[in-house]
C-alpha cells in the first residue's frame, strides 16, 4: 500500500520556508533545519554547525554547535520564500530536489510515513535508506541527511518508525520488527525511484546500528553504513558505559567493579520487564549507597531507576517496556551480511563505547569480511566533537570533519578513499582474499 505525492520542495516542514539545503555560488552547501523552540540549526557538509536565534530587529545570529557561545555567523531569511537566504552576507539558493511523500506498510501491515528525496535530474544515483536510532520524534522532521546527501547527488529515503511522527503502530525496540520495517522502507524507496536507483543500502545510527545489518540479512542490499553503533549486546552497552564514565571521573578499578555490580543488578530488573530482581537490586544499592563514588554511576539506562524504590520502579517501568532484546548478540548477523559495511565510530563515545566494538569489527575484517572501520578521535555519540563545560560536562561543537563525506563516498561505490579528517581507517588490503588469513590490514589516517 502506498500513496505518493510528488513535489519539488526541500522536504522540510510545511510553513517553514527557511528549511532546506542551500548552495553558495562557489558550490559550498549549508542546510537549515528546525531546532528547538523558534530556532534553526545550520549544518555545512564539512561538519560545522550552529543554532540560529532571531534578534529583535529580525536578524539571526548563531551560537557554536550545541553551546551557548556566539560564533559570529549571521543569517537573513528575508527572501527565503523565493528560495534565497544570506549566510554571513553571502547569498545562497535553495537546492531543488525531487521529493515524494509516501505511506507504505511495515511488518504486520502497520502504515509507515516516508519520504524519498532525490537530486533534481533523470540520472541514476545511489540511494540511502535512513534508519532510526532510539529517538521518539519524527525522522522526517529532524534528519538533515535527507537533504545533505541529495545535495551531494546521493538520494535519501527517510521514514518515521512505527509509533513516531506520522507512522502508525506502537513504538518498539524489537530489532527484528524494526529490521522488517526497514526492508519495507527499502523496497518502497526502490519502487518510487525506479530506474533512478543505481544502488541502495542502509545508514543506521546508534540503535540503528543493530537494525541495519539485520535488515541486510532479511533482504539483499548493496551496502550498509553504521554510525556510532555497537557490535555488542544491549546489556554490554550499559556495562561498558558505566565503566567508561567511572574511569573518566577518576575512580579506581575496585570502585568501577563495584559500580558494575550495581549496574548488573539494575540491568536484570530491566531485562525482566520490571517484574524480578528487586531484592538483589535493593541489597546491592544498600551496600554501596553511601560510598562517595556511588553518585557517579550512570550507564546507558541504569541511572533511570537508581533513585527509586521497588514499587516506584514497577510503576515507572511500565513506560519502558519496548521489547528490547537485551541479550541480542550482533556478531552472527554481522558475519552473515554479504554487502560491504562501513562502521563509523567515535573514539570518545560514552553512550555507545567504541573500544570493544572496534576490536570485534577488526576481528571480522581479519576474517575477510567486506567491512571498513573508521575511528574518529575526539568524537562522541552522534559523531560530534566537543568541549568541556565548567561543570565538566561535554558540549558538542561540530560534527567530525570528513564524517558526512565518508558516508557519501561509501554510498556511491562501497569504498572510501583518501583522508577523512583525522579518522583512522582499517580495511582489507586490495590484494587480500577472504580465505587468506595471513594478510595484514591497511591503516591510514
Amino acid at each position: 500500500m502506498s500513496a505518493a505525492i510528488a513535489d519539488e520542495s526541500e522536504g522540510g516542514t510545511a510553513g517553514d520556508c527557511q528549511i532546506g539545503a542551500y548552495r553558495f555560488s562557489g558550490g559550498e552547501i549549508v542546510d537549515i533545519a528546525r531546532s528547538e523552540g523558534d530556532t534553526f540549526r545550520w549544518r555545512k557538509f564539512d561538519g560545522t554547525t550552529g543554532v540560529l536565534h532571531k534578534k529583535g530587529d529580525g536578524s539571526w545570529t548563531s551560537t557554536l554547535g550545541w553551546t551557548d557561545h556566539p560564533d559570529g555567523h549571521t543569517t537573513s531569511f528575508t527572501h527565503c520564500a523565493t528560495g534565497e537566504i544570506e549566510f554571513d552576507g553571502k547569498k545562497a539558493h535553495r537546492i531543488p530536489f525531487d521529493v515524494t511523500d509516501t505511506a507504505f506498510e511495515g511488518r504486520g501491515g502497520v502504515k509507515l510515513a516516508g519520504r524519498l528525496v532525490m537530486p533534481k535530474s533523470n540520472d541514476p544515483v545511489p540511494l540511502v535508506v535512513l534508519i532510526h536510532g532510539a529517538e521518539r520524534d519524527s525522522a522526517r522532521d529532524s534528519y538533515a541527511l535527507q537533504r545533505l546527501l541529495p545535495a551531494e547527488n546521493v538520494g535519501a529515503f527517510v521514514y518515521d518508525k512505527r509509533g513516531t511522527g506520522g507512522s502508525d503502530g506502537k513504538y518498539t525496540q524489537d530489532f527484528d520488527t524494526l529490521a522488517d520495517d526497514a526492508v519495507a522502507a527499502m523496497r518502497e524507496a526502490k519502487r518510487i525511484a525506479g530506474t533512478r536507483c543505481a544502488r541502495i543500502g542502509y545508514q543506521g545510527g546508534s540503535q540503528g546500528g543493530w537494525v541495519a545489518p539485520l535488515a541486510a540479512t532479511h533482504a539483499p542490499v548493496d551496502f550498509v553504513i553504521v554510525s556510532f553503533g555497537l557490535a555488542v549486546s544491549v546489556i554490554d552497552e550499559d556495562q561498558e558505559e558505566v565503566a567508561l564514565e567511572m574511569g573518566f571521573k577518576g575512580h579506581s578499578q575496585e570502585e568501577i567493579s563495584k559500580a558494575l555490580e550495581v549496574a548488573a543488578a539494575a540491568e536484570a530488573v530491566f531485562e525482566s520487564g520490571f517484574t524480578k530482581g528487586f531484592e538483589r537490586f535493593d541489597a546491592i544499592r544498600a551496600k554501596y549507597r553511601n560510598e562517595p563514588w556511588y553518585k557517579d554511576i550512570h550507564g546507558n539506562y541504569t541511572h533511570f531507576i537508581l533513585p527509586y524504590t521497588a514499587s516506584e520502579i514497577r510503576e515507572k517501568g511500565k513506560d519502558f517496556i519496548f521489547g528490547t532484546p537485551f541479550r541480542y548478540d550482533p556478531m552472527p548477523t554481522l558475519r552473515a551480511v554479504e554487502a560491504p559495511q562501513l562502521w563509523v565510530l567515535g573514539e570518545d563515545d560514552f553512550e555507545a563505547p567504541s573500544a570493544e566494538t572496534s576490536r570485534r569489527i577488526k576481528i571480522l575484517i581479519a576474517e575477510g569480511k567486506p567491512i571498513t572501520l573508521a575511528l574518529f578521535p575526539h568524537a562522541e555519540h552522534g559523531m560530534t566533537e566537543y568541549e568541556l563545560a565548567s561543570n565538566g560536562e561535554r558540549v558538542s561543537t561540530r560534527y567530525a570533519p570528513g564524517y558526512f563525506a565518508m558516508m557519501r563516498d561509501f554510498a556511491r561505490n562501497g569504498h572510501v578513499s583518501g583522508s577523512y579528517g583525522s579518522s583512522l581507517v582499517v580495511k582489507q588490503t586490495a590484494d587480500s582474499l577472504p580465505s587468506d588469513r595471513t594478510k595484514t590490514n591497511t591503516q591510514t589516517r
